[in-house]
């Protein structure tokens, strides 16, 4: 699966987010209310991602278990890239082969709003060691994916997938 990578790093997730990782696990991530399957680098609209979507997870077994963090590395922030990413939502505790709603949401979903230019909005699944081991971070605001996964040990992500979103004008809209 060493090409899934790829549209992550054209895309600068990895780097910006996240280190270079092998996704050994697949997801997918669909916008229920108009069907709408996330692929890495396509725009959706934000009024297409206004409700959580589902989120499937192709792998592990019922005994392991994943957390689920999506996040905005795009908003205006410090100078520090480090701390510019905004939390939109967290689920932990998702048993494999299932989804998104078999887990504990920790973070309540957000929906996109991007103000300025162009944002990636990223999903990211990372592997727990066990259950209930994922503690819930201080703040939505200059969250960092990279410290979160260090704080909880969940290492590097088994999978991920992000699309683009910006500002909905109504010309845009018809």
């Amino acid at each position: 699966m060493a090409k899934m990578s790829e549209p992550l790093v054209v895309g600068r997730v990895i780097g910006d987010v996240i280190d270079h990782f092998t996704a050994n696990v697949k997801m997918t991530v669909t916008y229920q209310s108009n069907r709408k399957q996330v692929f890495n680098g396509h725009e959706l609209f934000p009024s297409a991602v206004t409700h959580k979507p589902k989120v499937e997870v192709h792998g592990g077994d019922m005994r392991s278990f994943f957390t689920l963090v999506m996040t905005d590395p795009d908003v205006p922030g410090p100078s520090d890239p480090y701390l510019r990413e905004h939390l939109h939502w967290i689920v932990t505790d998702i048993p494999g082969t299932t989804d998104a709603t078999f887990g504990r949401e920790v973070v309540n979903y957000e929906m996109p709003r991007p103000n300025i230019g162009i944002h990636r909005f990223v999903f990211l699944l990372f592997k727990q060691k066990g259950r209930q081991t994922v503690a819930s971070p201080a703040s939505r605001d200059k969250f960092n994916t990279r410290k979160f996964a260090e704080e909880n040990e969940l290492g590097l992500p088994v999978a991920a997938v992000f699309f683009n979103a910006q500002r909905e004008t109504a010309a845009r809209r018809r």
